[in-house]
């Protein structure tokens, strides 16, 4: 092994990346852990909202952009907005909890259930808010290891899902 070898292994940076920005020539990883931001000198074949598990490594000689290094797993994120209504267990996490408060449960399976309690003449605006916070729904949702975010309401009521 060289020393340019041993230099690369040690820059290496492993995790899960989530595409926040892609087109033809490059793209753009964010760390879901760490919050790190690396540009890719070029797109190895990703789209917007994939998540890579894998690790990437700086271009030399500038060591300004990197390039994936190794691919463990590639998946695409979603997130949707569900006509459906909570499930009789989100309202009832909502009606234990005063206005403002976050639940996280764990879903039987992978994922997570988070229910909060909004005031009830807010809750299309809670949703909107939720929903521009796509980049953090879509960070915890790599985290946890999932494909879906679902987003349900009531009135008074937000279930955020993060499902398989």
């Amino acid at each position: 092994m060289t020393d340019a070898d041993t230099a690369a292994d040690d820059e290496r940076i492993e995790g899960t990346f989530l595409v926040t920005a892609a087109d033809d020539a490059s793209a753009v990883f964010k760390n879901v852990e760490s919050g790190q931001v690396h540009t890719l000198s070029s797109n190895p074949g990703v789209d917007r909202n994939d998540v890579v598990e894998g690790a990437v490594a700086p271009d030399p000689p500038m060591n300004v952009s990197y390039q994936l290094v190794e691919t463990v797993s590639r998946r695409s994120l979603s997130i949707d907005r569900s006509e459906e209504p909570p499930t009789a267990r989100s309202e009832e996490l909502a009606a234990a909890q005063d206005v403002g408060d976050l639940a996280r449960e764990p879903r039987e399976g992978t994922g997570e259930i988070h229910v909060i309690t909004v005031p009830e003449d807010d809750t299309e605006t809670a949703v909107d808010d939720v929903l521009e916070g796509e980049e953090g729904l879509l960070s915890r949702a790599a985290r946890l290891g999932v494909n879906r975010v679902e987003i349900r309401s009531s009135p008074g009521v937000l279930s955020i899902r993060y499902m398989p």
